[in-house]
Parts: C-alpha cells; sequence; structure tokens
C-alpha cells in the first residue's frame, strides 16, 4: 500500500512519554497525536501505509484541555486527540526504537 498525503495528515506526531514508551516493549502499542476528526479506520490505513505493518487494534483518546497559570495570568493548554496502535505479534515501528 502506497503512502498517500492525506495519511501523513492523519498522524500529527509520536507522543513519547514514560508511559507510552513502557508500552512499546510491554504490549507493542505505540501512541501518536492524530487529527482533531481522524477515526480509527482511517489511522489503521495510514499507519498501515506509512510504516507497511499490520495493526491489530486502535483506541483514540479525546485528551481535555488543562487551565494554565502563568503569575496572574490564566490560560489554557488545548486539548487534542490520540491514538493507541497495537501491531501485530513480531512487528515494531522505528519511531522510539530503545536505545
Amino acid at each position: 500500500m502506497n503512502a498517500k498525503y492525506h495519511h501523513f495528515n492523519t498522524l500529527r506526531k509520536p507522543v513519547i512519554t514514560e508511559k507510552s514508551y513502557q508500552a512499546t516493549g510491554e504490549a507493542n502499542q505505540y501512541t501518536f497525536r492524530i487529527a482533531p476528526d481522524a477515526t480509527k479506520a482511517q489511522v489503521k490505513a495510514a499507519i498501515e501505509a506509512i510504516f507497511e505493518v499490520s495493526v491489530v487494534k486502535v483506541q483514540v483518546v479525546n485528551m481535555p484541555s488543562k487551565e494554565k497559570r502563568r503569575g496572574a495570568h490564566t490560560g489554557t493548554r488545548s486539548g487534542y486527540r490520540k491514538a493507541i496502535i497495537r501491531l501485530a505479534e513480531g512487528q515494531s515501528l522505528e519511531v522510539a526504537e530503545e536505545a
């Protein structure tokens, strides 16, 4: 499957945190920030087209916005949408390989 332009618009960037990095090793899961209007089927198609792997499961989470303060000024950090992708057994992505 060839990667198209809209596949790259669906996936924004990988989420590299301690929690997501631990899931990479234990459960073969990878976490990405995705477009706000992306569906599970679109995320699955994008991962399979870009990385040429088979996706077993996709979970989508809407992360809420958070209030932030700096001194007397208050504001909000915008919320985002992320997808947790589980790959088939024996496959991996080169996004966040262990050092």
